[in-house]
């Protein structure tokens, strides 16, 4: 039987090469759950693992279970993806390489754009993505081109910009980033279902926030230069549901901070 997303605690195979764990966690911020995925190359026992997820013990022990684990990479801080990481370590042993230092485990070994991670058979690219977070990190499994994204690029609607590290002028590179990737690639979100074509996702998802751009700037023409957050999230937004306006003011926040340079 071939499974479908969502589908929970159950091992998914969606490339010859990428398959996928989705954890029950659901919400506004993680949609159907946090994606972790299980890289194994062809005829190969060890994996390895990108985003164990949160701290969820039988979540944890799934993932586990399909080792031997060599390495453990993460595309990002948030707790969705990371909260796991200690005890999926007692678990497997496994080090774990991230962009942030906090994170690491294992190994000192962080993430510089462009490496290229050779591990049990596999050759995983690193692609620095921005924007989403400082740390956020993309990763291309070299051979058959699909593409981790993390929340960069997601299975479904379009990401939130962290609006404590998120950078809009970061994100806007990263997804010309993933654009010059080319077409083809299938990508592997954190959260969401798998998706057949990168480019004209990267490439919705760069108009969609040159759009949103320029909506707040007309906004600015019409509230103020110095109009508050709330007041320009309800004139932008005011064709969405307002109990979306308390995640949309993280985007809003980063998108003034960006025009306001």
């Amino acid at each position: 039987m071939t499974l479908a997303h969502p589908a929970y605690a159950q091992l998914r195979q969606v490339t010859p090469i990428a398959a996928v764990m989705l954890e029950n966690n659901p919400g506004m911020m993680t949609l159907d759950g946090t994606n972790t995925w299980i890289l194994r190359a062809p005829g190969r026992e060890e994996c390895v693992v990108v985003d164990p997820g949160e701290n969820d013990e039988d979540h944890l022990r799934r993932i586990a279970e399909v080792g031997p684990v060599a390495l453990t990479l993460i595309t990002h801080r948030h707790h969705d993806h990371t909260d796991g990481i200690d005890r999926f370590v007692e678990m497997t042993g496994s080090p774990v390489r991230a962009v942030d230092p906090t994170l690491r485990r294992r190994t000192d070994a962080g993430l510089p754009d462009g490496d290229l991670i050779e591990e049990v058979g596999l050759a995983i690219r690193v692609v620095r993505t921005p924007g989403h977070t400082k740390d956020s990190t993309s990763f291309v499994i070299e051979g058959e081109g699909s593409v981790l994204t993390g929340d960069t690029i997601l299975g479904r609607g379009t990401t939130v910009l962290d609006s404590t590290d998120g950078d809009l002028g970061d994100y806007l590179a990263s997804l010309r980033k993933l654009i010059d990737l080319g077409a083809g690639r299938t990508v592997l979100p954190g959260h969401g279902s798998d998706l057949p074509d990168l480019l004209p996702v990267a490439e919705y998802y760069l108009a969609h926030r040159e759009e949103r751009l320029e909506q707040v700037r007309a906004a600015l023409v019409v509230l103020g230069e110095g109009a508050a957050l709330r007041t320009v999230v309800e004139h932008v937004y005011a064709d969405v549901d307002p109990k979306l306006w308390p995640v949309a003011e993280q985007s809003v926040r980063v998108q003034l901070e960006y025009l306001r340079r």
